[in-house]
């Protein structure tokens, strides 16, 4: 896969009129491959995992990206990681500028895996992300998720699919 792209993200199926049903062909077990790839940073507030202003602060960053024109709809792309009971991490894929939020960078090697279920699964992909890391031959770095669907839009299209994404670091690495 080319530096800094994602599988192509499938918008033609949209009943909800917010979330296009996923399509995860071509995501399964991809290898991607980030240089400087361009994101914007937020943070979200949990009580024992469970998110509590997540809506708003989508609504917020999404907003920023969009009146920049910095989101790419066939190469989207939003990491989620949990830093503790009580916070998240969501990293948004963006082409340009978003001076109104947290710019950043990754710059890695990633692998990916596809799920299917409820939040409440996550802890075992986590662990299967890690597995999988180290049977392609490296140490597992941090695991993202990227939640595909709103809850809401889950529920209407009977599925619940998510991204598994790890960082692929080498085994000599401390």
């Amino acid at each position: 896969m080319q530096t800094n792209a994602v599988p192509v993200t499938d918008t033609s199926i949209n009943t909800t009129g917010c979330c296009p049903q996923f399509n995860p062909v071509g995501w399964d077990g991809q290898d991607l491959h980030f240089r400087d790839k361009r994101f914007v940073r937020a943070h979200t507030a949990s009580v024992a995992h469970v998110p509590l202003n997540m809506g708003k602060v989508f609504a917020r960053v999404l907003g920023h990206i969009e009146a920049r024109h910095a989101a790419d709809p066939a190469q989207s792309l939003t990491l989620s990681r949990e830093l503790s009971p009580w916070a998240a991490e969501h990293l948004f894929a963006v082409t340009g500028d978003v001076p109104e939020e947290e710019e950043v960078t990754l710059s890695g090697d990633y692998l990916t895996s596809v799920f299917e279920g409820p939040f409440s699964a996550v802890k075992g992909w986590h662990e299967e992300m890690r597995q999988a890391a180290t049977r392609a031959g490296h140490r597992p770095g941090p695991a993202w998720f990227y939640y595909t669907t709103c809850p809401k839009c889950a529920k209407v299209y009977g599925r619940n699919p998510v991204v598994g994404v790890v960082e692929l670091l080498p085994l000599s690495a401390a």
